[in-house]
């Protein structure tokens, strides 16, 4: 089938995420995939600025991951998880255990990021039930938040600037502390993390949970925050008595350089929410960890058990390419590439902040950002991109990009090159 073909059976059919049905809308067919690039159906060539949605660490066509794929295949590819379970899941739940902040003992496996996030807030509100108070049972998040597309997480997205205000009226409403502004590698004073502690003390009795992404804030701004307003955080948590979430979706397996975004405070939270590159980016899956002290409280309860599963729940695919993900990133030097990833993300985006229509060039991990003054129409810059030979997807405001752990100093220069570009040509 033909480039042309393709799209046009896509432009009938078809409809993708965050978009409308205009058929003037920039699409692109992708015939493979391989390494930190990406090969269109008529023969170009784009260095992937994204990991697909900060999912594929270690790029595409990996062998070891193709081999646990077409391994587990050979057995089973699928079995429900009511009442059976399998070594890939097993081996799993027990890897990340071992790798997650100290405390989180217990893996609820799930099918994507949004729903870990379901389940996270199931979880908070059934322990207060079990323990008696019921009337804990709404949640606690930041602004500038995003915690994915479904019902429950929607609720905690940021209400005013988010991806959600049309639903308003359907969500549980929930609370908002001001965004933090104490920059990473920052001190938070006093009167930063004032808001959330005065929410907290007149609201603890209500509230199940402080949900927050640790020190990235993703979908909603690429905000990078302080480690000690996170390390603040989980103090008053523990003072209030209201279980803190840590959403680290697109934080976890190392993003920022450090395996979990959690480390940069030495915290660990009560429930944690993992996904995107858990299988490297080869199947969807993600889970939801907490204490076997609050799993136990949770199925003390009146219905005695967790009231959540999934059909796919424990997908054995998905759990044999993700161990595999794991073997491959902690047997990489990933600390290594990430600190490098980051220096010339730093060197080589830092002319940008002297361009009028550049609000701030800000760069942590594997993570760089062009937030712009005003904001980028995808139809005019994803052509641009293109033809610098460059896969990125911006949106509003922000040019950024999460590139592959494995990227080579040169691919990563003409990300950056075409990331400046974009901002040179805007200024123009």
């Amino acid at each position: 089938m033909t480039a042309d073909e393709i799209l046009e059976l896509d432009r009938q059919h078809l409809w993708h995420p965050y978009s409308n049905l205009n058929p003037d809308n920039p699409l692109y067919a992708v015939a493979k995939a391989e390494g930190v690039e990406l090969e269109l159906s008529d023969g170009r060539r784009l260095v992937d600025g994204m990991s697909s949605w900060w999912a594929a660490i270690h790029g595409y066509n990996h062998p070891t991951l193709n081999a646990a794929v077409q391994t587990q295949l050979g057995k089973m590819a699928h079995v429900m998880f009511g009442g059976l379970t399998h070594e890939p899941a097993a081996r799993l739940a027990a890897r990340l255990t071992s790798l997650a902040p100290q405390g989180l003992d217990r893996v609820f496996l799930v099918d994507s990021g949004s729903v870990s996030v379901e389940v996270a807030i199931k979880l908070a509100v059934q322990y207060w039930q079990a323990l008696g108070q019921p009337q804990k049972h709404k949640l606690l998040s930041l602004r500038g938040a995003y915690h994915g597309d479904t019902l429950g997480a929607m609720s905690l997205c940021d209400p005013i600037t988010g991806m959600h205000q049309l639903f308003a009226s359907l969500l549980p409403q929930q609370l908002f502390a001001p965004r933090p502004t104490a920059g990473f590698n920052q001190p938070c004073n006093a009167a930063d993390i004032a808001p959330l502690a005065r929410l907290l003390e007149q609201h603890h009795s209500e509230l199940a949970a402080l949900i927050l992404e640790p020190i990235v804030q993703g979908a909603g701004g690429m905000h990078f925050y302080s480690a000690d307003y996170l390390r603040q955080a989980r103090q008053l948590c523990n003072r209030y008595k209201v279980l803190l979430i840590a959403d680290e979706i697109a934080t976890g397996f190392g993003r920022t350089g450090k395996l979990f975004a959690c480390e940069h405070a030495d915290i660990s939270p009560d429930i944690l929410c993992l996904g995107k590159a858990l299988t490297g980016g080869y199947l969807t899956l993600a889970a939801t960890l907490c204490s076997t002290a609050l799993a136990d409280v949770v199925c003390s309860g009146a219905a005695g058990v967790f009231m959540h599963g999934p059909t796919f729940m424990g997908n054995p695919l998905a759990c044999s390419v993700a161990n595999a993900s794991l073997d491959v990133l902690l047997s990489s030097p990933w600390q290594t590439r990430i600190a490098a990833i980051e220096q010339q993300l730093h060197r080589e985006l830092a002319p940008c902040a002297a361009l009028p229509n550049v609000a701030q060039v800000r760069c942590l991990g594997a993570i760089g950002v062009l937030e712009m003054v005003e904001p980028l129409s995808l139809a005019q810059v994803q052509p641009w991109l293109v033809e610098a030979g460059v896969w990125l997807r911006p949106f509003g405001k922000l040019l950024y990009c999460m590139p592959p752990f494995i990227i080579t100093p040169t691919e990563l220069s003409r990300v950056t090159a075409a990331m400046v570009m974009v901002a040179q040509r805007l200024a123009s």
